[in-house]
């Protein structure tokens, strides 16, 4: 079977959750089930704490596994990044009092807290900057308020935390995360069960990113309506029983389906449906 970590809780174990089920893989009922074994799909599925799925996939214990990029540079295993999957994203930032620091190459001397020591030290690093880095499990945004560290490292989605606690966002992004699958680093990758796996995955992804639309439009006016609806390959165009009308078919970004349907309406065409796409390969 294939071995696969998920994660167990926190912001990645839902949307994980989500995403297998919709490539087909059975999940837990009951969140205190550690292992499950989905024979019909010749997997086992191990539910892990997500700081620590880099490491059982990067010893070869597991063979894939969904986290986190930040966690997965932060380990230092023996795993890499295979697939973005698209969702959990967040950025990992510096963050000091109003009126300090500006840039990271100000840091010399000073003391860094954050829950990713690993990305952060390689960052200044890179950055040719001499400090020091305190790793702490949670709350970092009070490390500076109780003296513990000058400067903060953490992750931000929309910053609010942060400025709770007093602080502003400086510099650039240290890190641009989102949730993915990892495998050990040189492991063989035409693995057949792996490569199913991503097939599976991918298209997930495809089919949130498109709609199925039909719409019925007069044949003289095809051309113009299928311009707007080229499809991925080809619309698929079939003649109506009133010979001056056919039906089209094509796949549209999810994100633009709205507007095409006005741009159909515009030109004439009827019975304008947009279906979701529930699984899809390409």
């Amino acid at each position: 079977m294939l071995r696969i970590a998920v994660p167990n809780k926190g912001s990645l174990s839902g949307p994980a959750a989500t995403m297998l089920q919709e490539a087909g893989y059975r999940q837990r009922k009951d969140s205190r089930e550690l292992v499950l074994i989905d024979a019909d799909n010749q997997v086992e599925f191990f539910f892990l704490r997500p700081r620590d799925i880099a490491v059982y996939v990067g010893s070869g214990k597991l063979d894939i596994g969904i986290t986190g990029r930040d966690l997965l540079l932060d380990s230092g295993a023996e795993a890499e990044e295979i697939m973005a999957l698209g969702f959990a994203a967040s950025t990992l930032r510096y963050a000091a009092r109003p009126g300090g620091v500006r840039d990271v190459s100000q840091f010399d001397g000073l003391t860094v807290a954050t829950s990713f020591a690993g990305v952060v030290e390689h960052h200044l690093g890179e950055n040719g900057v001499n400090a020091s880095v305190v790793r702490l499990d949670g709350a970092v945004e009070t490390a500076i308020q109780l003296g513990v560290a000058d400067v903060i490292a953490d992750v931000v989605e929309t910053g609010t935390t942060l400025r709770n606690a007093g602080l502003e966002i400086i510099g650039d992004p240290v890190l641009a995360s989102e949730a993915v699958v990892a495998r050990r680093r040189g492991a063989d990758t035409a693995d057949p069960k792996v490569r199913q796996f991503l097939r599976r995955l991918k298209g997930v992804l495809v089919a949130r990113r498109y709609v199925m639309m039909d719409y019925d439009i007069r044949a003289e006016l095809v051309e113009k309506a299928v311009a707007l609806t080229p499809g991925l390959e080809s619309p698929t165009v079939s003649p109506l029983h009133d010979r001056g009308w056919v039906a089209v078919r094509s796949m549209v970004p999810t994100r633009e389906a709205q507007r095409i349907m006005d741009d159909l309406d515009e030109l004439g065409a009827r019975a304008i449906l947009t279906t979701t796409i529930h699984a899809c390969r390409l």
